[in-house]
């Protein structure tokens, strides 16, 4: 963007402006903007395009507002391409936007591109696990806590069963369904003291029963262990191929086929399920479960499955069998996952390390910061690594308190209790930068619009804030406005970086605001006023204060010139006979010259009054002249009028300083019943004595001032008369 055309109209109390900025030689531009001129306004207006929301008057919300910002080819101002930065803003921090500052994007794809990998795994297995089990659960949660006692713990709980996953030979429990033994109310119901005896009830006679078996072993051989070897027999031809099976009891037996193996397994179950004892205490426990309805379908499982029931003495122990033998039935996507995770997570401990090593952005801005800014604190960032893998959105950023040599970390609460104001600006500060650092990354294209971004800061922030500026102002994408009402401020980023043309001074009048091109920025007196002393009468009354300032820094408020020359500024007994070659004689002695005005016997009072007559016809204009005539003007006149008044030449003699007030206050005391006066007076009081006591470092309360509020009150000392 080159060029920047606003033409607003009623926005926030600019009732109209229309401008354009030419950033195609110079990227800044700095307004300087009394209080009360369009500072603000103009700034919500541009914060308004970057909201994406309509702008409108607040005092008058019937005005129709209209706002039309748009550059060189009359395209609007997309919102990403404005950034207003507010004097304080306590809300605005740092966004996950600004955290790519501490992404290596090399570093980072890999290390996504490993989660996807592990992802994709991922599903698949959860994805047969649900169809392994049947399950409605969240497996993840599921396994995670079977294995972990956690939640959230899913891979350290495949890892942790890796091992005996490896040694598992078969998967009993593949077929269960999941969700009808682990439901909420059946657990419940399991969990109950009534429940639990009837189970080892019928558990002691089942191991009675099993000890007496012909063929069968407790926790070696039992009926889905046989039943096993049936089918994984047949399965691999082992009868087909003529093979017999002996099985030892008190006479051997020979098992030649799959059918005679299974049949005599049937037989040994059934001799054992059809035990009246043992049939006995399993009533026992249907009596239990029919008197809960929540777990109908338990029953109707268990009644299928009988030989679970002894496994119910234990329930978590079962829960982790059955776990295992659906990973044993889905163990190729087992290996395959446990393989991806591992692998990945060494690599990912190598990328941390590597990113650990990495110098950022992020310590960039933290330094710029660290270095640049006066502050009690030091600035850490805490989770820089996991920020920059992915792992965390937002930089966490810690903080050490420094006192002297004692240095104590501090939570940021704690520290914003015992920040000053300007301190915490300054943190401010901090979170502008990092956004501001994020563009400049990602060359976003932006116009900055800074809103007196250094007031109430002291002199050491305030330039630190003025190097950043101008830094910004180096960037190639980047364009900034910068509004303030501090003309010190302004005059500092002139002599720093924005170029005197691009300087304007906003004047607002009936019709809106106007921005003019700044006069007066540097020493006003040597550059202009000096040059046109004897030419240019409003220029020569506007130079008496600095001469009188000079004369004091090197002579002494007892000089005779600097006498003569306070006769200038108050009313005294020879202030009306001081002449123009006088005036000429005094600038003379101090500047080693030897220049003469036209006309050298007419009396300075009689200029003064005249330049201050005209200065009534001019409109409201940046003229530094024209304000400080008017004001000596003013405070002339009105003296004048009380030491008339008044009518004690010895009290007038006897007052060496303060004249105005002290003269207000005789005035006060002998006519009592002048209100309309003395309020005249008053106000002269209060507009005058910064404008007339001028020297080149305090320009501000002069260009504060209206040229009307001047006028109007020249007018009224007039009539004082």
């Amino acid at each position: 963007m080159n060029k920047l055309n606003i033409d607003v109209e009623n926005c926030y109390g600019i009732k109209k402006l229309q401008d354009q900025f030419d950033f195609s030689q110079h990227k800044a531009y700095a307004i300087y903007a009394p209080n009360g001129s369009m500072k603000t306004s103009l700034a919500q207006t541009f914060k308004d395009i970057a909201d994406a929301t309509a702008s409108k008057d607040r005092i008058f919300p019937d005005r129709v507002c209209t706002r039309k910002i748009t550059d060189e080819n009359s395209v609007d101002l997309p919102k990403e391409s404005v950034l207003v930065i507010r004097p304080y803003d306590e809300f605005f921090a740092h966004t996950e936007k600004t955290s790519t500052l501490l992404v290596d994007s090399k570093l980072r794809q890999e290390y996504e591109n490993l989660h996807i990998e592990i992802d994709k795994s991922k599903e698949l297995f959860l994805k047969a696990l649900k169809e392994q089990s049947g399950s409605k659960k969240n497996l993840e949660n599921e396994i995670s806590s079977t294995f972990t006692k956690s939640d959230d713990e899913f891979y350290r709980a495949l890892i942790r069963v890796k091992d005996e996953m490896i040694a598992q030979k078969d998967a009993p429990f593949a077929d269960i369904q999941y969700d009808t033994i682990f439901d909420e109310k059946v657990l419940s119901f399991l969990g109950t003291k009534d429940v639990k005896t009837a189970i080892e009830s019928y558990i002691k006679k089942y191991n009675e029963l099993l000890a007496a078996s012909t063929y069968f072993k407790k926790g070696t051989f039992n009926y889905y262990n046989a039943a096993t070897i049936a089918k994984s027999l047949a399965d691999n031809g082992f009868f087909d191929a003529k093979h017999s099976v002996n099985l030892n009891a008190q006479e051997k037996l020979e098992i030649t086929s799959q059918n005679q193996l299974e049949e005599l397994i049937a037989k040994e179950k059934e001799g054992i399920s059809n035990d009246k004892e043992l049939r006995k205490k399993f009533a026992d426990i249907e009596k239990l479960i029919k008197k809960n309805v929540n777990v109908r379908d338990f029953e109707a499982y268990l009644v299928e499955h009988e030989e679970l029931l002894p496994k119910l003495a234990n329930i978590e122990n079962f829960k982790e069998e059955i776990w295992k033998s659906y990973f044993k039935a889905r163990i190729e996507l087992y290996k395959d996952l446990i393989e991806k995770y591992q692998a990945a997570e060494k690599r990912k401990k190598e990328i941390e390390e590597e990113a650990s090593k990495q110098r950022t952005q992020w310590e960039s801005v933290i330094e710029i910061f660290n270095s640049r800014f006066f502050v009690p604190f030091k600035l850490i960032a805490k989770n820089r690594v996991p920020v920059i893998l992915g792992q965390e959105p937002m930089l966490s950023l810690g903080f050490t308190f420094e006192d002297g040599e004692d240095q104590a970390p501090v939570e940021k609460a704690a520290l914003m209790q015992v920040l000053s104001t300007g301190e915490k600006k300054a943190l401010y500060v901090l979170n502008i930068i990092f956004e501001v650092e994020a563009r400049k990354k990602a060359k976003q294209e932006t116009i900055f619009v800074v809103d007196d971004i250094a007031d109430s800061f002291d002199y050491k922030n305030k330039y630190a804030i003025i190097q950043y500026l101008k830094d910004i102002a180096e960037e190639p994408h980047f364009n900034q406005i910068i509004l303030t009402h501090n003309f010190d401020f302004f005059r500092t980023i002139n002599s720093r970086f924005v170029n005197y043309s691009h300087c304007l001074m906003a004047l607002r009048n009936n019709k809106g605001i106007s921005l003019n091109k700044a006069t007066g920025i540097q020493n006003i007196f040597v550059n202009d006023w000096k040059p046109h002393f004897f030419t240019d009468s409003k220029k020569k009354i506007a130079s008496i204060p600095f001469i009188r300032n000079l004369i004091e820094f090197t002579k002494g408020d007892k000089d005779p010139d600097f006498i003569k020359l306070t006769s200038l500024l108050h009313w005294k007994s020879d202030s009306a006979i001081i002449t123009q070659a006088e005036l000429d004689g005094i600038y003379n002695t101090v500047f080693s010259t030897t220049g003469t005005s036209a006309d050298g016997k007419r009396a300075v009072i009689d200029i003064i009054h005249n330049e201050a007559s005209e200065c009534l016809k001019v409109g409201d204009c940046i003229n530094f002249e024209n304000k400080i005539v008017l004001s000596i003007a003013i405070r002339i006149t009105a003296e004048q009028f009380m030491v008339k008044k008044i009518n004690d030449s010895k009290f007038v003699e006897n007052i060496d300083s303060n004249q105005t007030p002290k003269l207000l206050a005789k005035y006060k005391k002998l006519f009592s019943g002048d209100i309309v006066q003395m309020e005249t007076i008053q106000r002269v009081i209060l507009m005058t004595p910064e404008n007339i006591h001028l020297n080149s470092f305090m320009y501000e309360p002069i260009l504060d001032m209206s040229d009307e509020h001047l006028k109007k009150l020249y007018e009224d000392v007039l009539d004082l008369k």
